[in-house]
């Protein structure tokens, strides 16, 4: 008897996780696509592709404030300035500090190998990655990969005078847990 209690218990409980993190994982794609529709219907009232700020670009903390596009993968992906939980809840986040195309520097977008960098492993040398924002459309080409542990900081860096766009997501892909490591995309502006 105290078997078959204990084998409904841990059933139930089974059951329970798996529930839980169904529902996380459908309100962190409802809030992006909330995030994505926002960002989308701003960017389309915006006046023409200068490529150059025309003040001080500075979106507010969890702001949607771009997309990212990667062709590949088929994805159209919301990018929040910040890289807080909350802030990767709503899509792709902007680490703040870092900078911004046309600003000649490093910029660096993290986000959840679960649900925005997914199928991001998949990506290889060359491949395309475009920002859009209400200043222009910058396309970037990605030169390399790496993995690096979980602690490595040196990867944000100035990269002055030249623009760097640096992806990161956590890894190994189909870990259960804290990931050990960071998978790191690097890419360079499209010289087009």
């Amino acid at each position: 008897m105290f078997m078959k209690n204990k084998a409904l218990i841990l059933c139930i409980v089974g059951a329970g996780i798996m529930l839980y993190a169904g529902f996380q994982m459908l309100w962190t794609r409802y809030h992006e696509r909330v995030t994505l529709n926002d960002i989308q219907s701003s960017l389309s009232q915006s006046k023409g592709n200068k490529n150059v700020p025309q003040k001080p670009f500075e979106p507010k903390k969890g702001e949607g404030f771009g997309t990212l596009t990667i062709p590949k993968l088929k994805k159209i992906l919301p990018i929040v300035e910040g890289a807080n939980p909350d802030d990767l809840a709503k899509g792709v986040g902007h680490v703040t500090g870092t900078s911004f195309p046309t600003m000649h520097d490093q910029i660096v977008l993290s986000g959840h190998r679960d649900t925005v960098f997914r199928h991001v492993g998949e990506l290889k040398k060359g491949d395309s990655l475009i920002i859009k924002l209400d200043y222009g459309e910058f396309k970037y080409n990605i030169q390399k990969m790496s993995i690096v542990s979980s602690e490595e900081t040196s990867i944000i860096h100035s990269t002055k005078p030249h623009e760097e766009l640096v992806l990161t997501t956590c890894y190994p892909f189909y870990y259960i847990g804290n990931a050990p490591k960071r998978y790191i995309i690097y890419a360079t502006p499209d010289q087009e």
